[in-house]
């Protein structure tokens, strides 16, 4: 039997832009090659931290290119120092929690519903303990929920966070990969003032570029990037080189409409494959992005189903923070046809 993933949370190979970027790395490194292929400031590309600059309103010098989103939470956990507490989302991205961890930050999860991030919860997390370093939230197409936080409860996050004097990290790589809904501001624009941005070209373009960005403070950006020196000399020129030839050739929203549609498909088949196979469950509907949660009946070992099932894989809620009777599905990777398939032997299972 031929397993079928649901937990690779990556773009499908036919979501690649593989002929046009490598044009784009042919004409960059003819351009540009000496630089691009050397070492460089640890801030990244300066054409391509210019463009996102645009794109957000600020100065190039609070733009960081890092190698991957996730490389800049290194840089920051780091920066902020060990034995900070940070307030989470429950459940949140794995990836981040196991970096708080080893850097022994103390974690504190901030309850969520079927909207999101709760207001009141994280005001109660606020009202005792240790002032944290900051809250991390991923408020658009939550990884590994697929919940976007509606736009008044936004503005309550922001007020709360303003009045406790609290730093927000706001991960955003999935919020241009919509496919109905109007898309709610975000937190960075409705509080520049106390708020971290943060995302990348991996969900937009291609993951194995290693392009992410992040707006700071102007202060915060050139600590980081001393640190990015320190750690890894450069980053990886050549793919932010590639990324904007992508946009300047006025490729990147032809590409987003392309992939957000390929994806579309892909949602519409994961929902409706639980609707068919599954009773006594409940998951998330999201708008956009890659993934749904999947809540089991009461009581249901979410591990034991994935150990019985047959040729199917995906990542149990535990991982991020979540009750034992959860799952998160995965649909950006396979086809319409293999979730349909991978659902069926998830239901049996139960």
């Amino acid at each position: 039997m031929e397993s079928i993933s649901l937990a690779r949370g990556v773009p499908a190979p036919e979501c690649l832009p593989q002929e046009e970027l490598a044009d784009c790395v042919r004409t960059v490194l003819g351009r540009d090659g000496k630089t691009i292929l050397s070492y460089g400031s640890g801030a990244g590309y300066a054409p391509l931290r210019e463009v996102i600059g645009e794109w957000f309103k600020v100065d190039p010098s609070q733009v960081l290119l890092t190698n991957g989103s996730l490389q800049g939470f290194v840089l920051l956990a780091q920066h902020f120092g060990r034995g900070q507490t940070v307030l989470v989302e429950s459940p949140t991205y794995d990836r981040p929690l196991r970096i708080m961890l080893e850097n022994a930050m103390a974690v504190v999860p901030v309850a969520m519903d079927e909207q999101g991030l709760v207001p009141a919860a994280l005001e109660g997390a606020l009202g005792s303990g240790a002032k944290p370093a900051f809250l991390y939230t991923i408020p658009t197409f939550q990884n590994p929920s697929g919940r976007t936080l509606p736009a008044d409860r936004r503005r309550q996050v922001v007020d709360i966070a303003r009045a406790h004097e609290l730093t927000i990290l706001e991960d955003d790589p999935y919020g241009l990969i919509r496919f109905e809904g109007e898309a709610p501001p975000a937190l960075y624009d409705l509080s520049r003032e106390n708020t971290i941005y943060c995302s990348s070209f991996s969900k937009t373009v291609a993951p194995g570029l290693r392009v992410g960005w992040y707006i700071l403070p102007t202060t915060l950006a050139a600590q980081l990037t001393e640190r990015a020196n320190a750690t890894y000399i450069t980053p990886v020129l050549l793919g932010e080189a590639a990324v904007y030839e992508f946009i300047s050739r006025g490729s990147f929203e032809p590409n987003l409409k392309r992939i957000t549609e390929l994806l579309r498909v892909r949602r519409d088949a994961m929902l409706a494959a639980l609707e068919k196979h599954f009773s006594g469950a409940t998951w998330s509907r999201p708008e956009g992005g890659y993934f749904v949660w999947l809540e089991l009946p009461a009581g249901t070992s979410a591990k034991e189903v994935l150990d019985r099932a047959e040729g199917v894989t995906a990542v149990i809620g535990t991982d991020f923070g979540g009750a034992p009777n959860t799952i998160r599905l995965a649909y950006s990777y396979v086809s319409p046809e293999e979730i349909d398939a991978g659902v069926e032997r998830l239901a049996a299972a139960v």
